[in-house]
């Protein structure tokens, strides 16, 4: 009789562990083939609900800001008031300068943009190039070297006007290239032709939809 009693109460937990071993094999198997396309929608609330990180938060266009002006105004300082004396002329020293913007942008400063989104993608937007490859590596020097152009014209600009008004004679240079500015400049010409760009696109993806 005992024999049978212990077979008979043994059952009902040797199925309780097979179920809770079962349990654990379908747990762990959905979290090995989790990924974008099975994975259920989690709100923003839920996910910044376990984001770790002080109380008070910076703006996500803040950072892409002063990332994007940092970068610029240390290629001004490290190159343009570095290596000025060692490059003989001022063609020179552009070519330098574009040279550094572009590759700082592909490897420094881009991926440090990729680095702070919270979702895959986000700051994309902020970029002129978003390729990851060797094309878009060269895409970004010649991108540095439109936008070093355009701010190149604005200081001309600004000193044949200040020329103007002061009387001062032109071979004297009255505003001068230094990091905070350049950087500010480069900055606000960098976010002027992206702006241009997501508009072209989104004329011609209304012209296709028409």
């Amino acid at each position: 009789m005992s024999k049978k009693r212990n077979n008979r109460t043994g059952k009902p937990e040797v199925e309780r562990q097979a179920d809770y071993y079962r349990l654990k094999t379908d747990a762990v198997n959905d979290l090995v083939t989790a990924n974008e396309e099975n994975s259920p929608p989690v709100s923003e609330a839920e996910l910044r609900a376990y984001r770790s990180g002080p109380k008070f938060r910076t703006a996500g266009w803040v950072k892409v800001v002063f990332i994007k002006a940092w970068f610029a105004g240390a290629v001004c300082y490290f190159f343009f008031w570095g290596l000025g004396g060692l490059l003989p002329t001022l063609l020179d020293q552009l070519v330098v300068i574009g040279l550094a913007l572009g590759i700082v942008t592909d490897l420094l400063t881009n991926p440090m943009l990729r680095f702070f989104e919270r979702t895959k993608g986000e700051n994309a937007r902020w970029m002129m190039v978003t390729r990851k490859t060797y094309s878009g590596f060269f895409l970004n020097i010649v991108y540095a070297y439109i936008v070093l152009f355009l701010v190149f014209t604005m200081y001309n600009m600004i000193n044949i006007a200040a020329h103007y008004l002061t009387g001062i004679a032109n071979d004297q240079v009255i505003l001068g290239v230094e990091p905070v500015l350049f950087g500010t400049l480069y900055l606000g010409f960098d976010l002027l032709l992206i702006q241009m760009k997501h508009m072209v696109s989104e004329m011609l993806h209304d012209a296709v939809k028409k």
